[in-house]
């Protein structure tokens, strides 16, 4: 699925939602390790960005988002409205990151 055919908007300007295909997500769980924990923990004392969270973060919502558009696409979709991420703790050290939206049928306008 095109990157630009996934919005948080309730439509894409220039095209036409032609059948509405229902809830798509992708589902993540992850967990620090213990190496991370610990450079996370030596970069707490400088302050600042803690990038090996971040990058833990990205690769997160990457990955759920990349699982929500090949759901979308299984279900025949070819565009995704009303995308979302939520993110819940599940235990100490585990998350879960979650993308979703509603998949649907678009094609463009008249011009």
């Amino acid at each position: 699925m095109q990157p630009n055919m996934v919005t948080t908007g309730l439509e894409l300007p220039g095209y036409r939602v032609i059948r509405n295909i229902g809830v798509v997500r992708g589902i993540v769980v992850r967990s620090r390790s213990l190496v991370g924990n610990f450079a996370g923990a030596l970069q707490t004392l400088f302050g600042g960005n803690i990038t090996i969270y971040t990058n833990l973060c990205e690769r997160a919502r990457t990955d759920s988002y990349e699982m929500m558009c090949l759901h979308a696409q299984a279900s025949g979709g070819n565009a995704i409205l009303m995308m979302r991420y939520d993110a819940n703790e599940i235990m100490n050290g585990v998350t879960e990151v979650i993308c979703y939206g509603t998949a649907v049928v678009i094609e463009r306008d008249a011009p």
